[in-house]
């Protein structure tokens, strides 16, 4: 008998999974694919709101546990787990303990096909970054037999691994919604590079899903002040937005070529 379709996510903070892939999850979990997300931090920092009303990292973070939640209703998801790492940390935390708690993850569910960040983390997160790397790095792990700390769960192969990768259209309408992408790390100025048509694999149609997806990204209530923008946008921008999502193919055990997909599950039976 043939494994059911299943797909992980493995992602750094609430709202990621709406925002970055909200419509490859609604389009998959109503096919029928069981749907799954790991996400490293419970996004302890991400306050938007007046500075004086920030409720302190704990009492966030539970908040922010909470509207993933209910956004993982929204989105179908089988399941959700947290590695209880803090936010803006994670790029700092022990890299095979890391691992290991996705490596326990990904031998528990058994998915298919895993989608991280690219390396880039979209627009130069640290987390995002971080994620990226452990979970790249935890896909080869988990199918080493050998591979020590997490015996207790059998080794599992991963077929397919993608990164969730932003076009240059994708950005500027992004731009258009929450204004200059830009981050400051260790006193360099991060803008996201954008991805050339050429090198991405993989084009999801996902423009049937964006009322769902919207409903998704509301759930995350504590975070919309800094989602508004994203109601007011041009026809253009709002087609660059939430018609198509693409991927990079990192690896494939199944398929290969210039040919580009349309199926995340392509050459899996």
């Amino acid at each position: 008998m043939n494994e059911p379709l299943k797909l992980l996510m493995i992602l750094a903070h609430p709202d990621d999974e709406s925002l970055g892939m909200g419509g490859t999850l609604i389009k998959y979990g109503m096919e029928g694919v069981e749907t799954h997300l790991v996400t490293a931090t419970r996004g302890e920092r991400g306050w938007f709101g007046v500075a004086a009303d920030y409720p302190g990292p704990t009492a966030l973070g539970h908040i922010r546990e909470a509207e993933l939640r209910a956004a993982a209703q929204v989105l179908g998801l089988h399941s959700v787990s947290f590695l209880d790492y803090i936010d803006g940390d994670l790029d700092r935390a022990e890299p095979g303990e890391v691992i290991n708690k996705i490596v326990g993850c990904i031998r528990q569910i058994r998915p298919q096909v895993v989608v991280s960040f690219d390396p880039t983390g979209a627009y130069g997160h640290p987390d995002h970054i971080a994620i990226s790397q452990f979970a790249s790095a935890a896909c080869i792990a988990a199918a080493n037999s050998v591979y020590p700390g997490v015996e207790q769960w059998p080794a599992h192969q991963v077929s397919k691994l993608y990164y969730r990768v932003s076009t240059r259209p994708l950005l500027t309408a992004y731009e258009a919604a929450f204004g200059d992408l830009v981050m400051h790390v260790d006193g360099v100025e991060r803008r996201p590079p954008g991805w050339p048509t050429w090198s991405i694999t993989t084009v999801i149609e996902t423009m049937g899903y964006w009322q769902q997806v919207w409903a998704a990204i509301a759930c995350h209530r504590s975070q919309l002040p800094g989602y508004e923008g994203l109601n007011n946008l041009s026809a253009e921008h709002r087609h660059s937005l939430w018609g198509y999502e693409h991927y990079y193919r990192v690896f494939s055990l199944v398929n290969g070529g210039r040919a580009v997909e349309h199926d995340l599950f392509e050459g899996i039976s």
